[in-house]
């Protein structure tokens, strides 16, 4: 058996990328340019939106668009206690105050029963998560939002492929932010992306995300002749290169065998782990595609014997990468001492955080590298 370093979240990258980017090289251009303008318009047909708009990192996605959706100092967001600190920290650039409503355990997303406790007259914005590829309950949530008059931007860096009852996440609220980051489902190393309701918005996010100018590099340089540009608002450098948007281009274009791939996976390891004292997914709604990012185990001390932190140093000299996806924002030392947040206020997402552990789940896995996770989870707990 092959007994090197298993990578956690290796990409799948293929020659069609490697050739793509070699081209770029070749050309000269390496700002934002063709590339990124191409990949635009393919994720937009993708998600069937009419315009979408690239950036450098799904961070940059979300606070733009927490921006340009007007939120700022005096105003609260809701989100989720159980994501990573982009979300919070995205809330936080942008002059507001993140606010924390508790998960449901077994989605291990915002549950909307909670939202409702934490609404107050500061309330501008709902920040929902699709954790690990599953969509939240948009119905929920996006009543609530117009009952409160809210702003939605929902958080989609692990909801490529995800549906909500026949409809793709990031289509219901006024924004939707996807991450290409290296672990993602389709990756351009850092990137991500913004679609959104209004044209508007999204000429304002791209506007944005280059310094606040009128005109990008690309139409300033073009052969057309110089375009003088004009600084309209002061922005920020989180534009996409068109080195990055070279292997997203072929990306996107696996996207669905991808999925399959992952899909193939999911299933066997929740036939090979169904008889041990592990917590597995929660079942996968009928009505929903769900993206199959991360999977998740809980591992419970009471249960199986180790410790949760046990397991992940086990698989680690086992040389199977592992994740945790994640410890809740109130775990971590700046969030207690900025807000006061204390993990047991969260009981749901402290239990899935401190027990999770997130398994080796890319299409760049091949069968063997799935055969010797399943056996080396076994071997550790049984």
């Amino acid at each position: 058996m092959d007994d090197s370093f298993l990578v956690f979240g290796a990409p799948a990258i293929e020659r069609d990328e490697i050739e793509e980017v070699v081209k770029c090289l070749e050309s000269g251009w390496l700002g934002t340019g063709p590339k990124v303008a191409q990949f635009e318009r393919d994720f937009a047909h993708y998600k069937n939106v009419n315009h979408a708009a690239a950036v450098n990192s799904c961070t940059a996605a979300l606070h733009l668009s927490l921006l340009v959706a007007g939120i700022g100092p005096g105003d609260e967001v809701i989100t989720t206690p159980l994501t990573f600190c982009a979300t919070v920290n995205a809330i936080i650039h942008a002059g507001a105050t993140p606010v924390l409503a508790d998960v449901d355990v077994g989605t291990m997303n915002i549950n909307p029963e909670r939202v409702i406790e934490k609404i107050t007259s500061k309330t501008k914005a709902l920040l929902p998560v699709h954790f690990a590829g599953r969509s939240c309950n948009m119905d929920d949530l996006m009543a609530i939002a117009q009952q409160y008059d809210l702003k939605v931007i929902e958080d989609c860096a692990h909801a490529i492929e995800t549906t909500y009852k026949g409809r793709p996440v990031g289509t219901f609220g006024d924004f939707g932010c996807f991450s290409f980051y290296v672990t993602k489902n389709i990756v351009t190393g850092e990137g991500g992306m913004v679609i959104a309701k209004s044209a508007k918005d999204i000429a304002r996010v791209k506007q944005q995300a280059l310094h606040g100018m009128s005109k990008d590099a690309w139409h300033r340089f073009g052969d057309e002749g110089y375009k003088h540009y004009q600084v309209v608002e002061c922005g920020f450098k989180y534009n996409m290169t068109d080195m990055q948007a070279a292997i997203g281009i072929h990306q996107l274009r696996r996207v669905g065998a991808y999925w399959e791939k992952r899909k193939l996976i999911w299933e066997q390891y929740n036939d090979a782990f169904s008889e041990l004292s592990i917590g597995l997914p929660f079942p996968i709604e009928n009505d929903s595609v769900h993206a199959y990012h991360l999977y998740t185990i809980q591992v419970n001390e009471g249960q199986v014997g180790l410790s949760r932190d046990e397991f992940l140093n086990k698989m680690t000299q086992s040389k199977i990468g592992v994740g945790v996806h994640y410890l809740s924002i109130p775990e971590h030392p700046f969030y207690q001492s900025r807000f006061g947040w204390k993990p047991e206020d969260y009981p749901n997402a402290m239990k899935v955080g401190r027990e999770t552990v997130s398994l080796p789940i890319s299409a760049a896995l091949d069968q063997a590298a799935v055969t010797r996770v399943i056996d080396t989870v076994k071997d550790i707990l049984l």
